[in-house]
C-alpha cells in the first residue's frame, strides 16, 4: 500500500495537499455547535469555545491533577515527562485510565458528541495527558503536526482525528499559550531527516524529530498568519490532527495547565508505522486497549 503522506524517508521538505476531509459529517446531520463555527474550525483547523466547564468543574479538575501529581505510583509508572532541565513536571499520560476523574470527562459529551460530528464515527481516546507548564521554567514546544507523527511514528493511516484541549488556567498572551497557524491543516508538511530509537522519550521533553523546515514554516505563516489561543479556565480548544502548532516558553509567574484528549476514529485505529522503530508504549499511544466511548 502506497503512503499518501510519507515523511522522514529521505525527501526533501515540502508541503503536500491534505488528502482527506476535515470535517467528516454531511451537510445534512445537525451540528451539536453552531454551523458558523464547524465552519471555522473547516478553514482554519481550530475553534475556541468560551464558558464549556463551570468554575467548580474546573475546580474538581485541578484538585485531582493535585492529587496525581502527588501520587508516588504515577511518578514511578514511566507515565510521567519531567521539564528537560529541571524535575519539574511537564506531562502525566493516560490519564483517562488511571483517573476516574478524567476517565468521566473523556467520555463528557460537550466533548463527545463534538468529536463524533467532526469525524463522523465512533471515537477512542488514542492518548490522554495532564500538561502542566510551570510558571517561570516552563519549556518551549517547538512547531509540530500531531498527524505527522501519529502517522509515521504510530501508523496512523488518514487525518481523521482531533484533539481537545480543557482550559485548567487562564491562558494568557505572554504564559506560553497554544500557538496555532490558521489553515496549516490544509497541507502536510513532508519532514527531513529520520526517526532515531525511542525517539519519543527526547521528544516529549523537547521535538527535534519531525519537525518542519524553516521554508515550510515560513510558507505557512505568510499564508495563515499565527494566533495565540488564549481563554479562561473552563474554555476548550479544538483543532485537528493536522494543524501546524506550537508554544513558547512560560517565563511568567502564572503556570499553565491542561487536560488533553486525542479523539481518534473507530475506523482510523493505528496500524504498522510509516518507520523502522518498535511502537511507541501503549501510554503514549493507544494500540491494544481500544474501546469506543459509548454514547449515553
Amino acid at each position: 500500500e502506497t503512503d499518501a503522506y510519507p515523511s522522514r524517508n529521505g525527501q526533501n521538505a515540502k508541503l503536500i495537499n491534505r488528502q482527506d476531509p476535515i470535517v467528516y459529517a454531511s451537510k445534512e446531520q445537525r451540528p451539536p455547535i453552531d454551523r458558523s463555527l464547524i465552519d471555522t474550525y473547516n478553514q482554519q483547523g481550530y475553534i475556541v469555545l468560551d464558558n464549556v466547564f463551570t468554575p467548580d468543574e474546573i475546580t474538581t479538575y485541578k484538585q485531582e491533577l493535585e492529587r496525581l501529581r502527588a501520587d508516588p505510583k504515577i511518578q514511578q509508572s514511566g507515565e510521567v515527562i519531567s521539564e528537560q532541565n529541571s524535575h519539574d513536571l511537564r506531562s502525566i499520560f493516560r490519564v483517562h485510565e488511571n483517573s476516574p476523574v478524567f476517565k468521566a470527562l473523556a467520555a463528557d459529551e460537550r466533548l463527545t458528541n463534538l468529536a463524533r460530528y467532526l469525524l463522523d464515527d465512533k471515537v477512542y481516546i488514542l492518548q490522554s495527558r495532564v500538561n502542566y507548564k510551570p510558571g517561570f521554567r516552563g519549556k518551549d514546544f517547538y512547531w509540530h503536526s500531531d498527524f505527522e507523527t501519529w502517522h509515521v511514528e504510530d501508523g496512523m493511516p488518514r487525518m481523521r482525528a482531533l484533539s481537545v484541549s480543557i482550559s485548567l488556567t487562564e491562558n494568557f498572551d505572554n504564559n506560553g499559550p497554544l500557538m496555532l497557524i490558521p489553515g496549516s491543516h490544509k497541507q502536510y508538511v513532508v519532514c527531513e531527516g529520520e526517526t532515531p530509537e525511542n525517539n519519543y522519550l527526547a521528544s516529549l521533553k523537547k521535538q527535534e524529530n519531525g519537525v518542519p523546515s524553516d521554508a515550510c514554516l515560513e510558507n505557512l505563516v505568510t499564508q495563515g498568519g499565527i494566533v495565540s489561543a488564549t481563554g479562561k479556565p473552563g474554555s476548550v480548544i479544538i483543532f485537528d490532527c493536522n494543524v501546524m502548532h506550537g508554544s513558547n516558553g512560560n517565563i511568567t509567574p502564572f503556570p499553565r495547565s491542561n487536560v488533553f484528549f486525542v479523539y481518534n476514529a473507530l475506523s482510523n485505529k493505528v496500524d504498522d508505522q510509516f518507520c523502522t522503530q518498535a511502537p511507541r508504549p501503549e501510554h503514549i499511544c493507544t494500540r491494544k486497549n481500544i474501546r469506543p466511548i459509548l454514547q449515553r
